[in-house]
């Protein structure tokens, strides 16, 4: 096992496209890193880059205390998982998964174990002699997986390997996937578009945007603590809910203001945040996520200075949970940032949002406990825990949090 270092890493493509751009990002011996990103962010080229499957036009890549730029990538000591499996249709799962250790002309016996470890690890042990035409995507996904155990490498390099299953078994898989890497302790860089994926599975997650690296840290921090407006839009599902605002304060006491809607901000949110203070009669955006909104009437106590007047456009009820979309008068947040996630989802979303610019709407999403008895058209009171508000910067995006970081 060994530490993986990008050292500014760059790859420019001959026409002149950048994919990656200046990476710096360390895995510790040991760590399972997610990158994480929208399609064609670049996160699959860094990846390959640390295979050797890409050149790096700039920047190191280092496995150990070994730079391994210009060395081949069947010496890289590194094992890969791809998203097809890349399984060998004729040969059994045995020899799908002994095919490398014998091209490395390892002993018989060895084999054997370093086989049967794996399949007993793995569950497949009753799948041995079985060709792939005769598993299940999770079982082949399992043997992909096990080709890749047996190499006992110093690293795991996985690209969206779960992105062909369907969505019941990819919760099983990444579940299994995470507790494998955890046992086996090798170090782990994997791939995915899914952010709940991401969340569930990594030690630390890296948020990359065209090219660029926006934030590396651990789930609960990039939830918490986004840097930027992308990082809180991206991480989070349903997506964060984003409105201009200003900030006044009242008699002593601090309110965020939008939309014809007044909010108090607590002491305890200017203390976590004390860059918050500077932005007095100022605009700047505030971030509300949908789980931190709840139908007033089941909540005991709740102020009206820490309510939203809506009414109900539609209603989706999955069981344990219900989810309220909802129009505030206020022009939608469009920056670089929100576009780009706006991009991600569809160029439709993008064109709605422009209109709702237009009509100075926007559409929050509200995660409400299922004993609401909301229906659609009605009015709603819907309580906010002001205590969880984000606040951003309009003109850099970054997040307000202190006179150092923003």
């Amino acid at each position: 096992m060994a530490e993986i270092t990008l050292d500014g890493i760059t790859k420019t493509y001959n026409d002149g496209t950048t994919a990656v751009s200046n990476l710096d990002l360390g895995i510790a011996d040991g760590e399972f890193m997610v990158l994480v990103g929208p399609s064609g962010c670049g996160k699959t080229t860094a990846l390959r880059m640390v295979a050797g499957l890409e050149d790096i036009t700039e920047g190191t890549v280092s496995i150990g205390d070994r730079v391994v730029n210009h060395v081949p990538p069947k010496d890289r000591d590194v094992a890969m998982v791809f998203q097809n499996y890349a399984l060998y249709p004729h040969m059994s799962v045995y020899d799908n998964m002994a095919f490398g250790l014998k091209l490395q002309k390892k002993p018989k016996d060895e084999i054997n174990r370093r086989v049967g470890e794996a399949a007993r690890i793995l569950g497949l042990e009753e799948l041995l002699k079985k060709k792939p035409r005769h598993l299940s995507g999770g079982q082949r996904q399992r043997v992909a997986m096990g080709r890749a155990i047996v190499r006992e490498p110093q690293a795991f390099l996985m690209d969206e390997p779960l992105s062909n299953l369907d969505a019941k078994l990819r919760v099983q898989m990444r579940a299994e996937i995470a507790k494998i890497q955890r046992d086996l302790g090798v170090t782990t860089l994997y791939v995915t578009h899914d952010q709940t994926e991401a969340m569930t599975m990594g030690d630390r997650v890296a948020v990359i945007k065209k090219g660029l690296l926006q934030q590396a840290d651990p789930p609960q921090t990039l939830y918490e603590r986004p840097v930027n407006l992308f990082v809180a839009g991206f991480i989070g599902s349903p997506a964060m809910n984003m409105a201009e605002a200003e900030l006044v304060r009242t008699n002593g006491m601090w309110f965020v203001q939008f939309g014809g809607h007044r909010l108090r901000v607590d002491d305890e949110v200017l203390e976590a945040r004390p860059a918050l203070k500077r932005y007095e009669g100022n605009r700047l955006i505030v971030g509300i996520r949908p789980e931190d909104m709840e139908d007033a009437s089941l909540v005991a106590g709740a102020a009206e200075d820490r309510r939203i007047a809506a009414v109900v456009g539609l209603r989706e009820a999955l069981g344990s949970e219900i989810l309220v979309h909802f129009t505030v008068n206020t022009p939608p947040v469009l920056t670089e940032d929100t576009k780009e996630l706006a991009v991600d989802v569809g160029t439709e979303t993008l064109q709605v949002l422009e209109e709702r610019a237009r009509q100075a709407q926007t559409e929050f999403v509200a995660r409400l406990n299922p004993r609401t008895k909301v229906r659609e058209g009605e009015r709603l009171e819907v309580f906010v825990d002001t205590r969880r508000l984000h606040f951003f910067d309009v003109e850099r995006g970054l997040g307000v949090y202190d006179d150092t970081g923003g």
